[in-house]
């Protein structure tokens, strides 16, 4: 039976990875992509999203969301994602539209008309979800689970403490973690595992494929700007690891954990502080992802991107 998601983004190159790992997968019913703001701008997260589907023929409805985090200032990562927040590759002008409906509002209605079996897969700020849980907290009882890219135990990549999804609005991020909804926590400690190295490229190149070559040319700048700004010789592919999981449970392992947003500290502001050893005594809220079959997880992005063109 496929896994029915909803699938929450802000593009962003991983995003967009995510996006066609999510839609050309026989094990997903992809019910819609709701965006957020987080890596750029509302206006620029949604514009992006209908790029992707456009170039892809993706035919899934897009709904725009919230333009703004709960609580803090807004915060982007042009540094890493450019000005547009997808840049590197020329796009056509997109003709896939955006839905009249708001994205929380989508959120909402088709988790009350399901049976349960909804999974949420957030790659951006938890916006959405956090405000979906507030405006209508029956929606709880209907969320299957909740697989989410964010978060670090060990260092941030925004703050020395904080992961950049989760600083962009931590108070978001802490009504989600405590909904008590089952939820997968897959952060930077995981996700770093899963980098775009030079046999990757290669590997994406020898497609041929239009949407191939697109991806190539997402990674190149991705790549350079992790470079830039990390040092890091090969960048991490984030967000196609929370849609991973649901191809394949075994692409990585989890270790169980109560997890708490701070939202007081300056310095810690923004990090998802991770009791793996139950000194809190609190029971665990998540389970947080811990390492990566990288090998099995590049195996299911090229399956996936096999199925373009």
């Amino acid at each position: 039976m496929k896994r029915k998601i909803i699938l929450d983004v802000d593009p962003g190159h991983d995003d967009a990875i995510a996006i066609l790992l999510a839609a050309a997968s026989d094990e997903i019913e992809l019910l819609g992509i709701t965006t957020v703001a987080g890596n750029q701008t509302l206006a620029k997260t949604t514009l992006n999203a209908r790029r992707i589907a456009t170039v892809a023929g993706i035919n899934v409805p897009i709904y725009a969301g919230l333009s703004r985090p709960l609580v803090r200032d807004q915060v982007i990562a042009a540094d890493i994602h450019g000005s547009s927040g997808l840049d590197g590759p020329v796009f056509p002008e997109p003709k896939v539209p955006v839905q009249e409906e708001h994205a929380v509002d989508f959120i909402i209605h088709t988790l009350m008309e399901s049976a349960g079996d909804i999974t949420l897969v957030p790659t951006g700020p938890l916006t959405n979800i956090a405000h979906a849980f507030i405006k209508q907290p029956e929606v709880l009882k209907k969320v299957k689970e909740i697989i989410l890219m964010g978060g670090a135990y060990g260092l941030g990549n925004v703050t020395p403490a904080a992961e950049f999804n989760i600083f962009a609005d931590p108070e978001a991020a802490r009504v989600v973690f405590h909904a008590g909804v089952p939820l997968t926590m897959v952060g930077l400690d995981l996700t770093h595992q899963a980098t775009a190295t030079p046999d990757v490229l290669e590997r994406i190149k020898a497609l041929g494929t239009r949407v191939g070559d697109l991806v190539v040319q997402l990674l190149d700048f991705f790549g350079s700007t992790y470079q830039q700004v990390y040092g890091m010789p090969s960048p991490p592919v984030h967000d196609p690891c929370t849609v991973a999981k649901l191809l394949d449970p075994d692409v990585f392992t989890t270790k169980p954990a109560y997890v708490d947003i701070d939202i007081k500290s300056d310095i810690d502001y923004g990090r998802t502080v991770c009791d793996f050893y139950g000194v809190t005594g609190r029971e665990p809220n998540a389970r947080v992802a811990i390492e990566l079959d990288r090998e099995r997880f590049w195996d299911l992005v090229l399956r996936a991107l096999r199925r373009y063109d």
